[in-house]
């Protein structure tokens, strides 16, 4: 169970990759790599449409994989995403517990997140 979480955020991680850098891929790339993380795709179906063996969809998957997580390394943006989205999380669960009488409270909490997402941004 615990191993099934793990290849579960595994996915999310390096479909979150791709979608940010996917585009700096070659076309090539983009393509096996896409069917592999977009489509779910086995390496064999991969291999058997592209005309190329398994382990070559392996090593390509591999090198994108790397490539991707490099670039994450060096601009960040995947994790600049997550880090905004749970602030916009907080404001939305603030709003929702808003009472009129702690407004001012509320307000001022609202106003700190969003200074700093636009910080992070």
């Amino acid at each position: 169970m615990i191993a099934q979480v793990i290849d579960v955020n595994k996915i999310l991680e390096q479909a979150l990759l791709f979608d940010f850098y996917g585009e700096l891929l070659t076309e090539h790339q983009k393509e096996i790599y896409g069917q592999f993380i977009q489509e779910d795709l086995s390496l064999g179906e991969i291999a058997k449409e592209a005309g190329i063996s398994r382990q070559g969809v392996h090593d390509l998957v591999r090198r994108c994989s790397q490539t991707l997580a490099g670039y994450e390394e060096k601009l960040h943006l995947v994790s600049r995403f997550m880090t905004v989205k749970e602030k916009v999380q907080r404001i939305n669960e603030l709003l929702e517990g808003y009472q009129e009488q702690d407004t001012s409270g509320v307000m001022l909490e609202i106003r700190r997140i969003s200074d700093e997402i636009i910080e992070e941004l």
